[in-house]
């Protein structure tokens, strides 16, 4: 899109020495290839390296304490402050050093339901962070007015290092919030994803105070019938994989919002892992891997310029940012009805939970609130055994707010909506832990998770766990009878008892974070430890 709206008219000197307003795509990337930020792979698609930082830096992200946050924000590990006065001399010399460069500026917006569409302004110090931008923020249309009603500002540099002894940062990164002001600074990083998840935390404080929208850190699809299901799950779990469907629409891979008529998208594009990714598992990621596509720290073979999925040389966070336009299967725009399931996807590495499990509101809620998956150790460490992962709401270095105040909104939706069904479904282990069980087959997985939503597990028999008492399907189309109930797998069921308790007292010491604060309707979804 391009503007008629001058630079005067815009007050882009602000920003910087000469400024590039609103780009296309195709020009953003022939000028990073000029600047020589770039290769393109053997198929046409721009390779860029985001340098030092290949991730987040969540111990890096400071967010003012204010009259406004004082006493709304979570205070802790995940949310720390910094000083009103930091910040503004943080912003003032980002002005200063980006006042002397060649930057790229976009207006753009957040929320493809327009009641809460949050009005963007982002200032990057290279195109293909501008780039970025334009994939993964929503695209005005022609005439919009975005220019003059932006509301959040973002300035992106990756060149300007913060003096932490002056500027109130850990180290020379750093991402700065200010509810107040309403920026998002970030220095010291050319990782893009700072950007997309610094508004995502913006949103999941706005929200659902005083909107009474659920913000949440999930995938979304819509069958044929108009049927909507949510995918919550940390990363190895299967979400993208899983809410890819080549019967139902794709609204959103990441990020969605649920409010009163219904879930909707925050984000206008995608930024997919690409580690080990190829076209039979993930045909939706790997055709979407196209002309105007970003890639990022991706290894490219010799000069052939063929991308090597597998090499994690740089890092197994390999990711690609594109339109969400470019999946073939995608509704637009990207909102839709109140959802009919909701999958909790866990890799549980244990060998303890059984594939699929039906969950009452409570479960529900204390199953939200323990984001609970399992990794195992890597093989540097000398270990095998399986690691437990908690984080609360899925999402929990997103949240500014106290973790419960999404767990009891999330009551609150399925209150008002009792005809929802919540699903626990195990990706990972059955008939033993890693080493000694098997990883579940996807196949099954995906006849699972389709049985569910087409209604086929309404009428069969199902049995509460002896621990943690959700209610355990015994027949499923496609799926052998025997792999639903994980104790009858183990060579010892007693031993598979021992370790089943285990791994409750491992939620239950996640929860005792929350406990004191929690609804009873929360505590008794809580598991039976036995013994």
């Amino acid at each position: 899109m391009k503007t008629t709206a001058t630079f005067q008219e815009l007050k882009m000197s602000e920003y910087g020495k000469h400024v590039h307003y609103q780009l296309s795509a195709e020009v953003l990337v022939r000028q990073s290839l000029e600047k020589g930020q770039g290769t393109l792979s053997s198929t046409g698609v721009l390779c860029v390296d985001t340098g030092k930082f290949t991730g987040r830096s969540p111990k890096d992200k400071f967010t003012v304490i204010d009259d406004i946050t004082l006493n709304t924000v979570d205070w802790g590990e995940v949310n720390r402050p910094i000083s009103e006065a930091h910040f503004d001399l943080l912003h003032a010399k980002m002005k200063s050093y980006l006042s002397a460069k060649e930057v790229w500026v976009r207006d753009a917006y957040a929320c493809a339901d327009p009641r809460y569409r949050l009005n963007i302004r982002v200032v990057n110090e290279t195109p293909w962070a501008n780039l970025f931008c334009h994939h993964l923020f929503g695209r005005p249309n022609e005439g919009d007015q975005l220019a003059e009603t932006r509301e959040w500002l973002i300035l992106q540099a990756p060149g300007f290092l913060a003096d932490p002894e002056t500027d109130g940062t850990r180290q020379q990164n750093f991402t700065a919030v200010s509810f107040s002001k309403k920026i998002i600074l970030i220095g010291g990083t050319a990782y893009t994803g700072e950007m997309k998840k610094g508004v995502f935390s913006v949103l999941n404080y706005l929200l659902p105070e005083g909107r009474d929208v659920l913000s949440m850190h999930c995938s979304a699809n819509e069958g044929k019938d108009g049927d909507v299901a949510l995918f919550f799950g940390l990363s190895g779990t299967g979400k993208t994989t899983l809410s890819a469907d080549p019967n139902r629409s794709l609204i959103g891979d990441d990020e969605h919002g649920w409010s009163d008529d219904g879930v909707f998208n925050f984000e206008g594009g995608c930024y997919a892992k690409v580690v080990d990714l190829n076209a039979d598992k993930e045909p939706e990621i790997f055709g979407a891997i196209r002309e105007s596509a970003l890639l990022e720290n991706v290894v490219l073979e010799g000069k052939t310029g063929i991308v090597d999925f597998s090499d994690t040389g740089k890092t197994e966070n390999t990711r690609v940012a594109y339109p969400i336009d470019y999946i073939e299967n995608v509704k637009i725009p990207s909102s839709a009805g109140i959802p009919r399931n909701i999958f909790f996807l866990t890799c549980d590495a244990f060998g303890i939970l059984p594939p699929i499990a039906k969950l009452h509101k409570g479960q529900a809620m204390y199953h939200f609130i323990s984001g609970y998956t399992a990794k195992v150790a890597g093989t540097e460490m000398g270990i095998s055994e399986p690691q437990s992962t908690f984080s609360a709401c899925f999402g929990r270095v997103f949240l500014p707010l106290h973790p419960l105040k999404y767990a009891e909104l999330l009551g609150r939706k399925l209150d008002a909506n009792p005809e929802i069904n919540v699903w626990l479904v195990n990706t990972g282990w059955i008939g033993g832990a890693y080493g000694k069980g098997n990883r579940i087959s996807l196949k099954y997985t995906r006849s699972l998770i389709a049985a569910a939503m087409n209604g086929e597990l309404s009428d069969v028999g199902f049995v509460p766990h002896p621990v943690f008492q959700f209610a355990v399907p015994q027949s499923c189309p496609n799926v052998p009878s025997e792999i639903l109930n994980p104790r009858a797998l183990w060579s010892n069921e007693e031993e598979y008892d021992v370790q089943a308790n285990e791994l409750a007292r491992r939620f239950e010491q996640h929860f005792s974070n929350y406990k004191d604060q929690a609804t009873e309707a929360i505590k008794n979804g809580a598991p039976l430890i036995l013994g």
